[in-house]
């Protein structure tokens, strides 16, 4: 099986979760398109009725072109229910998101949500996080920040793309990272850091999708 089917194996599970009425927050990356894809699918075929928040630019663009009603985030102060992918998760539930550029905005959201469901493929599953973190900087900072990101121990190497807030993304290689907990704690308070992609407590549901079918796991 392709890792594409078990995504939308996971997605199509977790949209079944969404009612009537939810506005729901819609995450960043190839995983949250299949949801997206399929919750507009489920507003055109069952006349499923809800709005949508995105977490990127280009994802409130594939909501409106899947016939999802959008709002401005910029307005709300709470979501009902947050459905988003991960580039890796751990058995504690603590994840690393960010690929895709949009992790400050998704922060923001799953935060904002009461609660929030993580879709991903088996893949994704980890002993232990150890990919790249990505950051989100502000560019007068940048160089501030790498000489910080170094001396934790970190590797910081910047995209060319920027953020949809136009600030610099930077990937850190911590090697795996034993303390997810203390680690978020000192970025959190490094000044120009605006936002990491270590996602600790916001997850509530994971399902996972594989050649055999989705698991469900709950905190």
């Amino acid at each position: 099986m392709m890792i594409g089917d078990s995504k939308k194996k996971a997605a199509e599970a977790a949209i079944a979760e969404v009612t009537d009425d939810m506005l729901v927050g819609l995450g960043t990356g190839s995983t949250a398109a299949f949801a997206i894809a399929g919750l507009g699918r489920r507003i055109r075929e069952e006349g499923l009725r809800i709005t949508a928040a995105g977490t990127s630019l280009a994802t409130e663009a594939a909501a409106r072109a899947a016939g999802i009603p959008v709002l401005a985030f910029d307005d709300l102060a709470a979501v009902d229910l947050c459905i988003d992918g991960a580039d890796e998760i751990d058995p504690a539930f603590r994840a690393i998101k960010g690929g895709g550029g949009a992790m400050l905005r998704e922060k923001i959201v799953a935060s904002a949500a009461r609660r929030m469901i993580c879709i991903v493929d088996a893949s994704k599953q980890v002993p232990q996080l150890i990919r790249p973190l990505p950051i989100e900087v502000l560019p007068f900072a940048h160089a501030f920040v790498a000489r910080e990101i170094r001396a934790l121990g970190g590797e910081p190497v910047a995209r060319p793309t920027l953020s949809d807030q136009h600030n610099l993304l930077i990937d850190c290689d911590f090697g795996p990272i034993g303390d997810p907990q203390a680690l978020a704690r000192i970025l959190d308070m490094i000044p120009g850091l605006l936002g990491h992609g270590l996602f600790l407590s916001e997850i509530d549901t994971i399902y996972v999708g594989d050649e055999a079918g989705v698991e469900r796991h709950e905190r």
